[in-house]
C-alpha cells in the first residue's frame, strides 16, 4: 500500500512537474512571439515613416520647382517683354527732348506713353496670371466656368460645368489651390487624353468641398496616380498633390463602372484643418 501511494506520488509529481514545464514553456514562447511581433510592427512603422517621408520629400520638391518655375517664366517675360519697353520708352523721353522742336517733342512723348500703355498692358496680363481676375472678383464657381466655356467655345470638345452647392464660397486660397489644380488637369485631359466631352460638377459632402470631372478619353486610375506621383516624370500631377497637401485635401482618378468615361473627384475641407 505505502509503496502504491509512492508511485501515485511520484506519478503526480511527474505530471506537476511536467505541467509547470510545460507552463514555462509555453509563456516563454509566448513572450519571445510577443517580442517577435513588436519588433515586426517597429520595423513596418519605421519603413511606414520612411514612405511617408519619401512621400513629403517629392512633394516638397515638386511644390519648390513648381515655385521656381513660376518665378522663371515671370522674370523671363519681365526681362524679355518689359525690359525693351521701358528701354525704348526712355530713348524717347532722354534728355536730347528739351533741344527738339515742339512737334517732334510731342511725337516723342506720345511714343513713349504708347510703350508704357503696353508695358503697363503687359504688367497686368502677368499679375492676372498669378491671380486670374475672375476667381478674385467673383469667385471659384465663375472662374472654372469661364475655363470651361473657352474650351467648349474652342470647338475641340463638348464641355460643361454645373455648381450645385456653392451658397458659401471657400476662402481665398483655397480657391485659387482649387482653381489651380482645375487648369492643371484640364491642361492633362486635352492634351492627352483625346476626349470628345468634359463634364464638371461641384457639391458639398460631409463638409468637404467636391469637385468631379468626367470624360471620355483616356485616363489614369488611382494606381496610376500614385506610381507617376512617385517617378522623376508627371511634374503636373505632383504639382496637383503639393496643392492638395497645403489645403489638406485629397483626389482620386477612377474609371466608371460601365467602363465608358473616366472620373476624377477632387475633396478639400471647407473648414480649416486643424493638426492633432
Amino acid at each position: 500500500m505505502n509503496l502504491l501511494q509512492a508511485t501515485n506520488q511520484s506519478g503526480i509529481s511527474l505530471v506537476l512537474f511536467l505541467g509547470t514545464l510545460g507552463m514555462l514553456v509555453l509563456t516563454i514562447g509566448l513572450i519571445l512571439f510577443i517580442i517577435f511581433h513588436q519588433r515586426k510592427v517597429i520595423r513596418y512603422q519605421l519603413r511606414l515613416q520612411q514612405m511617408e517621408q519619401l512621400q513629403q520629400k517629392v512633394l516638397l520638391n515638386a511644390s519648390i520647382r513648381m515655385q521656381e518655375e513660376e518665378r522663371q517664366r515671370i522674370a523671363a517675360d519681365l526681362h524679355d517683354d518689359a525690359g525693351p519697353l521701358l528701354a525704348t520708352a526712355r530713348l524717347y523721353l532722354n534728355e536730347n527732348l528739351v533741344n527738339q522742336d515742339k512737334v517732334t517733342q510731342l511725337q516723342s512723348i506720345f511714343q513713349a506713353r504708347q510703350i508704357l500703355d503696353d508695358t503697363i498692358q503687359l504688367v497686368r496680363n502677368i499679375s492676372h496670371s498669378l491671380m486670374p481676375p475672375t476667381l478674385k472678383n467673383f469667385g471659384l464657381e465663375s472662374a472654372i466656368n469661364d475655363v470651361i466655356q473657352k474650351i467648349g467655345g474652342s470647338g475641340s470638345m463638348n464641355a460643361s460645368s454645373r455648381f450645385h452647392d456653392y451658397d458659401e464660397r471657400l476662402k481665398s486660397e483655397k480657391e485659387l489651390i482649387v482653381f489651380r489644380i482645375v487648369q492643371e488637369l484640364m491642361n492633362n485631359i486635352m492634351k492627352h487624353s483625346s476626349a470628345s466631352f468634359i463634364h464638371l460638377t461641384q457639391n458639398m459632402n460631409n463638409g468637404n468641398f467636391v469637385l468631379r470631372i468626367h470624360h471620355d478619353g483616356r485616363g489614369l486610375v488611382q494606381s496610376d496616380f500614385e506610381k507617376l506621383n512617385k517617378s522623376n516624370v508627371g511634374l503636373g500631377l505632383k504639382n496637383i498633390s503639393s496643392r492638395l497637401k497645403i489645403a489638406h485635401g485629397k483626389i482620386y482618378f477612377e474609371k466608371d463602372h460601365s467602363q465608358t468615361y473616366y472620373k476624377i473627384t477632387v475633396e478639400i475641407p471647407k473648414e480649416e484643418h486643424v493638426e492633432s
